[in-house]
């Protein structure tokens, strides 16, 4: 199974963003075969739409997990729209998550949020 982790830096080992839609890369994790590669967010310097582009690029990745602290209503229609599941991640490094996740210690995310719109920035 792939699972999507947005991530401050390109390391397995690395905190995991607190911001989806701006997140600067996002890990994308194989549970089969232990393989990660890191994507560049290109939405992070969107003046707007950020979380929905965002998700696009999970979407495209085929993966079928999100884990992440927080969503946006607009991102999360996306995912779910995809048929991809979305997890509240926990606080710490993304290898943490990934072992929770395969665990099975991570709930669904049920609080999602309006967005952050015509915020700009970080």
């Amino acid at each position: 199974m792939k699972i999507a982790i947005p991530v401050d830096d390109k390391s397995i080992e690395t905190s995991v963003c607190i911001s989806f839609g701006r997140t600067p890369y996002f890990l994308i994790y194989d549970t089969e075969t232990k393989e990660s590669i890191f994507l560049d967010n290109s939405a992070s310097a969107s003046q707007g739409g950020s979380g929905i582009k965002a998700a696009q690029t999970v979407v495209d990745n085929h993966v079928e997990a999100l884990l992440t602290p927080r969503c946006g209503e607009n991102a999360a229609e996306v995912i779910k729209a995809a048929d991809i599941r979305i997890y509240k991640s926990i606080t710490g490094f993304a290898n943490d998550n990934i072992n929770a996740f395969i665990e099975g210690k991570l709930s669904l995310l049920k609080e999602i949020h309006a967005g952050f719109h015509h915020h700009g920035g970080k």
